[in-house]
């Protein structure tokens, strides 16, 4: 129990140093960003309801298996190679295309699971095998309709998704990716109003998803990407949903797209706006990700046009007050450039809006990211493990120490693949509080600490 006590201690100190903006970027390098291939496209896959099974796996994501709870999907990845079949990212889209989380307005969630479980089993390929299962990630209660999921097959061919419950009735339709993340994590997801909600979709329409686009223009890349869209919230909503939604989110570039509804009839401030832009920014900051800021879309709306420009100058702020925001696409110019994209009710986008939504954002994030020269596409120089880096992400933050006290508090599903180098200071073999307060004291440069051996 004392240990448990000093750990939260030490949990609530590095939060709230993250929250307050003291993050202490100790950034060595820019790091590249990794390759997270699919390695389940078109693959072999079982189920008990093997009709639609081949339909979980393909290119097109308007298709879906169709099962009942319970049910399962499994995933023969024996003629994966090895090498890509280490740390891999479970993504799992369901076609209940209406709002992210469901608690959050009390909607019906439709075809997605409520409780599943994920399974990896060292069988041989070729048949489905009834014994040997082992678990890697227990969920229940989920209140979402797509969930991505890190972690070590390392020794295993096959992964499952046991479907226990269904968020309504019986029914579940899902897509599963499987993404090597051997190279590191690369997955998005885009948190908004009922614009992001209706153009980010995962489902590959018009000229493909965000995922599809920039696939099609760097090969190398397919992230993962889950639709973080509901109608009708404001900034308020995204800040105090946040912490919550990013504890389920293990991946890399966290778009944060308020501000329609907010400026529609002035009704949150643009000073608020502000403060709950900075909120979510230091938020998704010390969870050692990467905010992603798009201005709001130019609307023909009297009571928004009345006010965005106000809220625009506060992403601006935005900008310059936080250097590590990487500014999203500007859709108030695009859109004022082509009014012809808007909707009827000049707010929302028509569908071929909603497709140059997609195309700009691809556009924007692969010459912002994955084809800068600090960010090199392909053969990233390989790195040596950096003492104190928990969450491998390249810097030292407060973000690893929460990391590390996550999984001394029991969140054994938080992997990183040289934790054990970079998190046990001491040297002991043991990750304990005392490697904690290390890693604090490590950040902090009171005292240069070794790297440990192993």
């Amino acid at each position: 129990m004392k240990q448990r006590r000093i750990l939260s201690s030490l949990l609530a100190i590095s939060m709230a140093m993250g929250m307050c903006g003291t993050m202490l970027p100790l950034t060595v390098c820019a790091a590249a960003v990794p390759a997270s291939p699919l390695i389940n496209r078109n693959g072999s896959v079982y189920s008990d309801s093997q009709g639609t099974a081949y339909a979980a796996c393909n290119e097109i994501y308007y298709d879906a298996w169709y099962g009942t709870a319970p049910g399962y999907l499994a995933f023969d990845l024996s003629a994966v190679p090895k090498a890509q079949r280490g740390l891999v990212n479970l993504v799992w889209y369901a076609t209940a295309w209406n709002s992210y989380d469901y608690t959050v307005k009390n909607e019906n969630g439709q075809a997605a699971p409520a409780a599943y479980t994920i399974s990896v089993n060292a069988a041989e390929g070729g048949a489905y095998p009834e014994d040997g299962w082992v678990d890697v990630v227990s969920i229940r209660e989920n209140p979402y309709h797509s969930r991505q999921h890190v972690f070590d097959m390392t020794g295993y061919q096959w992964v499952r998704i046991s479907i226990e419950e269904a968020q309504s009735g019986n029914t579940v339709s899902l897509n599963v990716d499987l993404h090597d993340c051997s190279a590191g994590v690369d997955s998005w997801i885009f948190y908004g109003d009922s614009i992001t909600a209706g153009g980010m979709t995962t489902f590959s329409t018009g000229d493909g998803n965000f995922a599809d686009l920039l696939h099609k223009r760097l090969p190398d890349y397919y992230p993962a990407q889950e639709n973080g869209g509901i109608g009708g919230i404001f900034s308020t909503d995204g800040k105090n949903n946040m912490d919550r939604w990013l504890a389920d989110f293990p991946g890399s570039y966290v778009s944060i797209a308020y501000g329609t509804n907010d400026c529609w009839g002035d009704q949150t401030g643009a000073e608020r706006y502000y403060d709950n832009l900075v909120s979510m920014t230091e938020t998704i900051l010390a969870a050692g990700k990467t905010p992603v800021v798009p201005k709001i879309p130019y609307s023909t709306e009297p009571g928004i046009t009345a006010n965005i420009e106000a809220y625009n100058a506060q992403i601006d702020r935005l900008y310059e007050a936080y250097p590590a925001v990487i500014a999203g696409p500007d859709f108030y110019s695009y859109l004022k450039a082509h009014p012809e994209y808007l909707g009827g009710d000049g707010v929302h986008l028509n569908t071929e809006g909603y497709n140059a939504m997609r195309i700009l954002w691809a556009e924007t994030m692969a010459e912002a990211i994955y084809e800068r020269e600090d960010h090199p596409p392909t053969d990233p120089p390989v790195t040596e493990p950096m003492a104190g880096d928990v969450n491998e992400d390249g810097m030292l933050s407060m973000a690893d120490v929460i990391a590390l006290g996550k999984y001394l508090l029991g969140d054994t599903q938080q992997r990183y693949p040289n934790w054990r180098i970079t998190a046990d200071l001491d040297g002991s073999g043991i990750l304990n509080g005392n490697d904690a307060s290390l890693v604090i004291r490590q950040i902090l440069l009171i005292t240069p600490m070794p790297l440990a051996q192993s």
